[in-house]
């Protein structure tokens, strides 16, 4: 089995130095003369895969900002009990306390 180097892709490359990275240059011999809609065609295609990829990257952050707060909202709901907890005990010591002080 080989493995392959992530090559990433136009929106997010490897490597963000100029020089590291592949050259971006088509030339006429890419695509034969003799399929003249065959560049604009690729052009579409590859845009198509270009849009696939940017929503579903949108979808992964939406995801992970759901996960984020659902997150934050169980450590609110968790500190709130906490809380009340804390103060019931706190209540509970205060009338133990003025008891002994009564008698």
């Amino acid at each position: 089995m080989k493995l392959r180097a992530a090559l990433g892709t136009i929106d997010n490359p490897p490597t963000h130095d100029p020089q590291k990275q592949a050259p971006m240059t088509t030339s006429a011999t890419e695509t034969p003369a003799r399929f003249p809609g065959a560049q604009a065609r690729q052009n579409r295609t590859h845009e198509m895969h270009l849009i696939q990829e940017a929503l579903a990257r949108a979808h992964v952050q939406e995801r992970l900002y759901e996960a984020e707060s659902e997150r934050v909202a169980r450590r609110l709901v968790r500190a709130r009990r906490l809380s009340r907890r804390a103060e019931r005990a706190s209540l509970r010591a205060r009338r133990a306390l003025a008891l002994v002080v009564m008698q």
